[in-house]
């Protein structure tokens, strides 16, 4: 269990709620999330597309539509080179899509993750020169590709970036960045030093987006498609962008809220064959789609092809004409994403052996190396295997060539630097605070590991998960009414996490587990003034039960389940919700952890 912490930032939240018609309850989940000032509260609340920043604010974004509308009009072989993430497969359609309905000769190749690895390669450079290419447009990809680019110069060809990873770097000897961009003709990434673009925090399909509205005014200007084409067009592919977005894990803060705002009606109302098909076969056509569908049901479906599969499938489903075939191509992604959970959970259960009966459990960051996992998993096994230590985590696989692996981290370690103090080690990384890529021999994971723990600088306390409580607050407190107002505050996700709030001395009456797979507990629980709720948890019943037992022992957790029980009293934190069974409204509360 992590450390509980109450947020205890200050404001007039009595005199924000006047102002703005809200609960002062929420009021102070705005100034939580570091919202300030009358301007940004209100474009918090209730921004709009209006609110988006100008996308002539990316560096060489108007230098590199001039040069796509160029190519356009010549008739020039552009080819887009993409990425088999989310972010890389929703990049590759918004800018074929705007390409092809102005005129342009465009393709689009999305790289085989074991056999291209991330972004490009010589074989794809080579390969656009043999077929012709004039022009290549990079997306979700392309900032740290120097050699394969000067390739691509020297056979001629013009190149565009579009990007929004970190750019590379040496560090001079007086301790400053010296940024190392490719020689392209165009490099539009917000995270160039010299970009002044307000935001930085947008994915690569939003780069790709925002570099397409300065191409569409210009084509409008010249007459190639009329200004309702171009507003059609952009209004359908800011689904995509704000797909993206969630799915690439961006933070939910800025202009990203306003894009998944968005972003998530225009999915509900697609016209789109293939994301209609995606909604269909999981489950969730006419539904109100929130970022956690994005996140966990639809997503995944993409990344599992670019995983277990090619992405080019993904691509070819959200743009195909015909709906059977986009019905096709969406139920063989969800099988291909059901396969890869089941790999995920033994890929896991590996590494948290390998953990528990090594010294590696004294590591401060832990480098897993499962030879025999498949290396598309890598990542995710990471993200698992960090939330259960709270620890920066590498999963690492035996590749064709080397070892290869992804690695996830924790607030207090900046992966992407830390990474950098030992780039010799690697023939190839990448990646920035939060998550990174590697390649590397395989004589170097043990010399990788021991540097990497020698210069941590990582203590206790930054290995110790905060837990953050908006308020404290009785659940005597919570209305239907409140609840709507927390809509308000939706999308949920990264940067903008789902309110949460506490309260001690809730007693625990009784208890019954719910499901097909029996891993949800519906409980009722009394306050201390006798009112009584129902409590829903989602989480590891097997440790809440140990937690049960340890504390109030096992018959007594047993009686919860079987007749209930008056001596189990815990502090709780939750968030409230609205149970909707046969027209009812019913008040409950989901518990999100908990504590004697």
């Amino acid at each position: 269990m992590g450390k509980w912490m109450v947020s205890a930032k200050k404001a007039d939240f009595n005199g924000i709620a006047k102002r703005f018609g809200i609960d002062p309850v929420i009021a102070r989940i705005i100034r939580n999330r570091d919202v300030m000032g009358e301007e940004a509260i209100e474009k918090f609340l209730h921004g709009t597309i209006e609110d988006l920043y100008d996308p002539a604010l990316l560096k060489d974004a108007k230098k590199a539509a001039a040069i796509l509308c160029r190519k356009t009009r010549e008739r020039k072989k552009i080819r887009v080179i993409g990425d088999y993430d989310i972010d890389g497969v929703c990049a590759t359609h918004i800018l074929t899509v705007c390409l092809e309905q102005c005129g342009a000769r465009v393709d689009a190749v999305i790289p085989h993750r074991i056999l291209d690895g991330y972004g490009l390669n010589e074989r794809l450079i080579e390969e656009a020169g043999k077929d012709g290419v004039d022009t290549i447009l990079t997306c979700d990809n392309g900032i740290a590709a120097i050699s394969q680019i000067a390739l691509a110069k020297q056979f001629g060809m013009t190149v565009i970036v579009t990007d929004h990873h970190e750019v590379p770097y040496e560090v001079q000897a007086d301790g400053s960045r010296l940024e190392m961009l490719p020689e392209a003709d165009a490099v539009v990434d917000p995270k160039q030093k010299e970009c002044p673009y307000p935001y930085k925090g947008i994915c690569g399909a939003v780069v790709a987006y925002k570099l397409m509205e300065i191409y569409l005014d210009r084509m409008c200007a010249d007459g190639v498609l009329s200004v309702e084409e171009k507003k059609a067009l952009l209004w359908d592919l800011l689904a995509f962008a704000g797909f993206a977005t969630v799915g690439d894990v961006m933070e939910l803060s800025d202009e990203n809220r306003i894009i998944v705002r968005y972003g998530l009606k225009r999915i509900e109302q697609s016209e789109n064959p293939g994301l209609r098909a995606l909604l269909a076969v999981n489950e969730l056509t006419d539904r109100k789609l929130t970022g956690y569908h994005v996140g966990f049901i639809l997503g995944p479906c993409l990344n599992a092809t670019g995983r277990l599969d090619t992405a080019e499938r993904a691509l070819a489903m959200f743009r195909t004409k015909d709906s059977a075939e986009a019905f096709t191509i969406a139920g063989e992604l969800k099988a291909l994403n059901d396969s890869r959970k089941e790999m995920t959970l033994q890929g896991t259960a590996q590494a948290i052996e390998q953990i528990e009966n090594t010294d590696l459990k004294e590591d401060k960051v832990l480098v897993v190396f499962l030879p025999d996992c498949h290396e598309s998993l890598a990542g995710i096994i990471a993200g698992r295997i960090r939330e259960r230590y709270y620890k920066p985590v590498f999963v690492l696989t035996l590749a064709e060539e080397g070892v290869k692996g992804s690695g996830r981290s924790v607030e207090a370690y900046h992966m992407y630097d830390k990474m950098s103090e030992c780039k010799e080690l690697y023939t190839k990384y990448g990646g920035h605070k939060m998550a990174a890529g590697v390649s590397m021999p395989e004589e170097n994971v043990e010399v990788f590991r021991s540097f990497l723990n020698a210069h941590c600088g990582l203590s206790e306390e930054d290995l110790t998960e905060i837990v953050h409580i908006d308020v404290p607050m009785p659940m005597s407190y919570v209305t239907p009414e409140l609840i709507r107002q927390l809509t308000l505050l939706e999308p949920f996700g990264n940067g903008n996490p789902k309110p949460v709030f506490a309260q001690k001395k809730i007693k625990v009456c009784s208890g019954r587990i719910l499901g097909k797979n029996r891993n949800v507990g519906k409980y009722r629980v009394a306050d201390e003034a006798g009112c009584e709720y129902d409590m829903m948890y989602f989480g590891d019943l097997e440790r809440w039960n140990t937690f049960l037992e340890e504390y109030f022992g096992k018959e007594e957790t047993a009686g919860l389940y079987h007749g209930g029980s008056d001596r189990i009293c815990i502090s709780v934190i939750y968030y409230p919700d609205l149970n909707v069974f046969r027209g009812r409204e019913e008040l409950q509360m989901v518990m999100q952890d908990y504590s004697i």
